[in-house]
């Protein structure tokens, strides 16, 4: 079937039958309750109770084939192996479904004439898109979704080969051209067409610009075997944790990819439910983990993809299935058009340093500003960690002046932040540094890298009683939880050798002082 064109087929009358008898619980192998089932446009799921099984419809979209026996059981066990990688508690197994479509048989005896994949059933309505409809998703989800991606971006994904087709900037483009032919076929109000234009005509020219970077990341091994779906409908909470599932089996070009085109379909989709805030948290928080600062030139790219993709699901898919109104539809159409036409058009431009001693609470205020109006953050306390090798929490014990907290590891840290910072400036990111900047020549340093790319430069100056920030290093060093390890003897060290900000500039500066409550 030629990749250009779509084809959708008619729901067989056999599986049609099937579904119809699964309704009954003597087709199961185990106790049921009252059956549910629901229906995407590519599967049909039965909810038993205890189990859920999955369905592959006999279909052909293009860019997914399902139409032949072999083919959907080849699905099924890609599903659950791809999955038992984030979710092995609710993946169990393939299993067939034998007798009839009149009287099927799950896991039955006999030759199968179709399969399902076997889940443990966990609450529909746990998914973290619902959760977000009912207005009750908060940063605390966001974080551990993050750091849960994080962690298998960075140890659970295969690499691909340098041999491999994956990777390679031509491929990257084909979903991404096949995405604007079949809009296109589907819109026919004027101004959607022209939007959709410009933006292919976006998509073509930083596809060439990124054309040498996506062969750059591909050698230094970013590309994986990603989710490949990685939006709300496919998380939940459960047990209070974050459950990460149904990653896309069907198509291994749409989920061996840049992890940064994994990361920007979740980020996307909080944007368009309008959650700025925590699309920044989500990115932070995973950027933060990763330290994927150098990917970050390829993010609007692939989140104005991830939204075009949702667009044309809006405008292919089977109307009966989701309930959806033309109106309701076209107001989706608009919407991510307008989404993806604000991704191609980066904000304003600055760069934020911190000035403050140990405990002032300069990593707390920039979190609140990394989300609102929304920046990159670096930390000079995870980033003088990931030079060395460690993890953000791996503690050093190393004292003053010692280790990795040498004058000469400080002047490689501060050096590498400026370096950071410019490469995102360069990338279209607004950025915010999280560092003590106690000496001139810190804060010269970035400076600097303003000036050459003539963005606004401010100096964050956090001013607390010396009290207060013995308080708060003890407080935080009885919990453990942050990358900072500064005691009471660094705060000394500080306030010892502090470099007091100059009258020049006081002209950058905007003070934040300790509330009273604190």
């Amino acid at each position: 079937m030629n990749a250009n064109t779509l084809q959708f087929a008619m729901e067989s009358p056999q599986q049609a039958e099937l579904i119809r008898h699964l309704a009954n619980p003597g087709s199961y192998d185990h106790p049921t309750g009252p059956i549910r089932h629901l229906e995407t446009h590519i599967s049909h799921l039965m909810l038993s109770g205890r189990f859920a099984y999955k369905i592959k419809k006999p279909l052909n979209l293009g860019f997914l084939d399902f139409s032949s026996l072999d083919q959907r059981l080849h699905a099924c066990q890609e599903e659950v192996r791809l999955n038992q990688r984030l979710a092995p508690s609710i993946y169990i197994a393939v299993v067939p479904i034998t007798g009839s479509a009149a009287d099927p048989h799950i896991n039955g005896a006999g030759i199968p004439f179709e399969y399902a994949v076997k889940m443990r059933q966990f609450p529909p309505d746990a998914t973290l898109d619902r959760l977000e409809a009912s207005g009750n998703l908060t940063a605390m989800h966001v974080e551990s979704i993050a750091t849960r991606i994080a962690g298998f971006h960075r140890h659970d994904c295969a690499r691909a080969d340098a041999g491999s087709p994956w990777g390679d900037p031509a491929l990257i483009w084909q979903p991404v051209a096949q995405n604007f032919k079949q809009i296109m076929m589907h819109l026919a109000d004027p101004e959607a067409r022209a939007q959709l234009d410009a933006l292919a005509l976006w998509s073509e020219s930083e596809h060439a610009r990124l054309a040498p970077l996506m062969k750059a990341r591909k050698r230094d091994g970013f590309i994986r075997e990603c989710h490949g779906d990685l939006h709300l409908g496919n998380l939940a909470w459960v047990e209070d944790d974050l459950l990460v599932f149904d990653c896309l089996e069907f198509n291994p070009d749409l989920r061996w990819i840049d992890i940064q085109s994994d990361i920007a379909f979740c980020v996307m989709d909080l944007m368009q439910r309008g959650h700025m805030n925590l699309a920044w948290l989500l990115l932070n928080t995973w950027l933060e983990e990763t330290g994927d600062y150098g990917g970050l030139s390829l993010l609007r790219y692939y989140a104005v993809y991830r939204a075009l993709v949702r667009l044309k699901v809006a405008v292919l898919g089977p109307r009966p299935l989701t309930g959806a109104e033309p109106d309701a539809v076209n107001v989706e159409v608009r919407a991510l058009l307008d989404l993806a036409t604000k991704l191609t058009h980066p904000g304003p431009l600055r760069l934020d340093i911190t000035h403050g001693l140990s405990g002032s609470g300069k990593t707390t205020i920039t979190r609140a500003l990394m989300q609102t109006p929304g920046a990159i953050r670096l930390r000079s306390d995870v980033e003088r960690k990931r030079m060395a090798g460690l993890d953000s929490l791996t503690p050093t014990h190393a004292d003053v002046g010692q280790q990795l907290y040498a004058a000469d590891v400080t002047r490689l840290t501060y050096t590498q932040l400026a370096r950071m910072a410019a490469g995102l400036l360069d990338a279209g990111w607004p950025v915010i540094v999280d560092a003590t900047f106690i000496a001139r020549w810190q804060r010269a340093l970035l400076r600097t890298q303003a000036q050459q790319r003539k963005v606004p430069f401010h100096i964050l100056d956090f001013q607390v009683p010396f009290a207060m920030l013995r308080k708060r290093i003890l407080q935080r060093a009885e919990a453990g939880q942050d990358a900072s390890e500064a005691g009471l003897a660094v705060l000394q060290h500080q306030i010892e050798t502090e470099e007091s900000l100059t009258d020049a500039e006081q002209g950058e500066v905007f003070t934040i002082r300790a509330s009273p409550q604190n």
